[in-house]
């Protein structure tokens, strides 16, 4: 299997979940993750903010806040929105996963989370859609204010394996607390969260970067990292606090500090602008971790290649 670093764009089409993770696993921490929310007006008109995000360095592009009942990304007119994923991937030349919520309906106060559309929360008919509309990986995770726990981050992986198929790369984790006050700070995922969620068949945990979430030292991340590479499978880091709009510094000190507590791949959210880090953060980060060589050949790379 080739390594992700080496892969072009028709490398990925012909990929699985599982090749992909392979891939990953080979490029021995050198691969970066862009979210992007397509819900809302790109950056600047005439492209997409997933476009943006593959032109300054990301290998996989992971779209949020994507309802799989009314598929649309701003930026990109299509006939049919059944389409709308393989048009996406047409014009990025990259992998394109999908953000599916594991809302806990059980918690208390449920007023104070935002209330989501059936095609934006994990359930057995969205997961069938997703399959549907082509995506190549999805990661079960909960935006801000959404009740997402991890007892249901677990149920939702059994549900997803069972209905994607074992060819589904499925990323599963938190990178802060969704709300919910039991699970934030170093209390946000536990060794037995991780066991449960490589158990119930996530292929990536997610973790929260260091210096992303009060309490998440370098030490403490190693630690997780650890503990997800003891049980088989592969480490996210993520930064999704919003500090994807911060300094190129921080966010240089981010991605080095993720590199040394051992990720395989590493995530970068979409709120330095509306929809998308500062695109200068993910090139930053991209050199930070594997160098300008490799960082430059992916920005250039054709998707004709």
């Amino acid at each position: 299997m080739k390594r992700l670093l080496d892969c072009t764009a028709s490398d990925f089409q012909k990929m699985n979940g599982q090749q992909l993770k392979q891939s990953i696993k080979a490029a021995e921490g050198r691969v970066l993750l862009a979210e992007v929310i397509g819900a809302v007006p790109p950056l600047y008109g005439g492209v997409t903010n997933a476009e943006i995000a593959a032109a300054f360095g990301a290998d996989l592009i992971l779209l949020n806040i994507f309802d799989v009942f009314a598929p649309s990304v701003a930026g990109l007119e299509v006939d049919d929105p059944q389409t709308v994923v393989q048009r996406l991937k047409q014009y990025t030349g990259r992998p394109i996963g999908l953000n599916l919520e594991p809302v806990d309906l059980t918690l208390s106060a449920a007023s104070r989370f935002d209330q989501l559309p059936p095609g934006r929360v994990a359930s057995e008919r969205s997961f069938a859609e997703a399959k549907q509309l082509g995506f190549d990986f999805i990661c079960l995770t909960g935006n801000p204010k959404t009740g997402v726990t991890n007892a249901e981050i677990t149920a939702a992986i059994a549900k997803a394996r069972q209905v994607m198929g074992d060819d589904t790369l499925i990323i599963a984790g938190k990178m802060h607390g969704a709300g919910v006050d039991a699970e934030v700070g170093e209390s946000l995922v536990g060794e037995a969260d991780i066991v449960s969620f490589v158990e119930a068949g996530a292929d990536v945990i997610l973790l929260p970067s260091p210096g992303t979430i009060p309490g998440i030292t370098l030490e403490v991340c190693r630690e997780m990292v650890r503990t997800v590479h003891r049980h088989g499978a592969l480490a996210i880091t993520a930064t999704g606090t919003s500090q994807e709009g911060s300094d190129e510094q921080t966010i240089r000190q981010i991605a080095l500090y993720s590199k040394m507590a051992g990720a395989d791949l590493y995530h970068i959210g979409d709120a330095g602008y509306m929809g998308i880090a500062v695109p200068e953060n993910i090139m930053q980060y991209s050199i930070v971790v594997r160098g300008r060589r490799h960082t430059y050949v992916r920005m250039a790379s054709s998707v004709m290649r």
